[in-house]
């Protein structure tokens, strides 16, 4: 029987929960799903990551009103990938804030991106049609920016590459919680098809010196607790760590795109196979690592017809 591609078989709705990560912080998190961050401040309130659709952004909306009253006035988008940024237009937020590269990468990829995770992952898209085109920020910064809801103070950094090479991290310094976008999952695959295997173990290292006692990542549940952040960190590292090293010892003995899918296989599937998304991710986890044990520093475009290509070839 051929496997559905990538998650076109995943149709069934998931579970929401809305979760207090820090005083007046709150992670809406799916069951594997992507996650989105709300932080209220004095007068207005700040959304972390915008949803695939203005229909699924609406649910987060949702759980900000059960919460609050107070305006949305900023969206941070964490990356640039489909579907965190094209649900954006929902929040009729007036700043929309992205790092410089991540905004490069909307304009070289953006169009490829939102074709080909439309194809990957049709129940997220559920409402397209109200989606009004790209996402484009309003603000963009290179290295860190701070910005004040009243007093509270938020500050947007990016740490290094990890799941793209334009990452940021949302740091609330009163209560020592981060939104770490895709950079931290929990018991979630790590989609590394956009990644940097060999930077990524070295930006979670950054993020741990934060301290943080809270973390609300990208997929999978809040963490709540210095206990659970550590074990989701160590725990991203392992998954980043064990998806390459079997890649990087093919490519060095001159093995094929298909050896390097056994060797992950055989390495992880015993501890990851019921992790959230795992099958989905695997191929274009293994399709980045091959390339870049080749030498290829940037990752290239994904489009609708190569995800087919290389999901074949793997599959097959």
């Amino acid at each position: 029987m051929t496997k559905a591609f990538a998650s076109q078989g995943d149709l069934a709705e998931k579970t929401i929960s809305f979760t207090e990560v820090g005083e007046g912080l709150f992670a809406f998190t799916a069951e594997g799903d992507p996650n989105t961050g709300v932080i209220i401040g004095d007068e207005s309130v700040m959304i972390v990551e915008a949803q695939a659709t203005p229909r699924l952004a609406r649910k987060v909306i949702d759980c900000v009103r059960s919460v609050t009253d107070k305006p949305i006035s900023h969206l941070v988008l964490t990356h640039y990938h489909a579907v965190r940024v094209l649900g954006a237009s929902a929040y009729g937020a007036r700043e929309i804030i992205m790092s410089d590269t991540a905004a490069a990468m909307v304009a070289e990829r953006g169009q490829e991106d939102w074709d080909s995770e439309f194809g990957r992952f049709p129940r997220l898209f559920q409402g397209h049609e109200e989606i009004p085109g790209l996402t484009w920020p309003t603000t963009t910064f290179s290295e860190s920016m701070t910005v004040y809801l009243g007093k509270r103070r938020i500050e947007i950094h990016t740490p290094g590459r990890a799941h793209t090479a334009g990452d940021a991290v949302i740091w609330v310094p009163d209560q020592e919680v981060m939104f770490t976008g895709d950079i931290v999952e929990d018991h979630s695959a790590c989609y590394c098809g956009d990644g940097h295997f060999n930077d990524w173990p070295q930006t979670l290292d950054m993020i741990a010196s934060f301290e943080p006692v809270a973390i609300a990542p990208g997929r999978g549940d809040a963490l709540v607790g210095t206990d659970r952040v550590a074990a989701a960190i160590a725990g991203t590292e392992d998954f980043i760590r064990s998806t390459y090293k079997p890649v990087a010892r093919v490519v060095a003995r001159g093995g094929t795109l298909r050896d390097a899918w056994e060797a992950v296989r055989a390495e992880c599937d015993p501890k990851f196979s019921d992790y959230a998304i795992y099958e989905h991710c695997l191929p274009f986890n293994v399709a980045r690592a091959f390339d870049e044990a080749r030498g290829i520093d940037t990752p290239r475009v994904w489009t609708a017809e190569r995800d087919r290509q290389m999901w074949d070839a793997l599959q097959g």
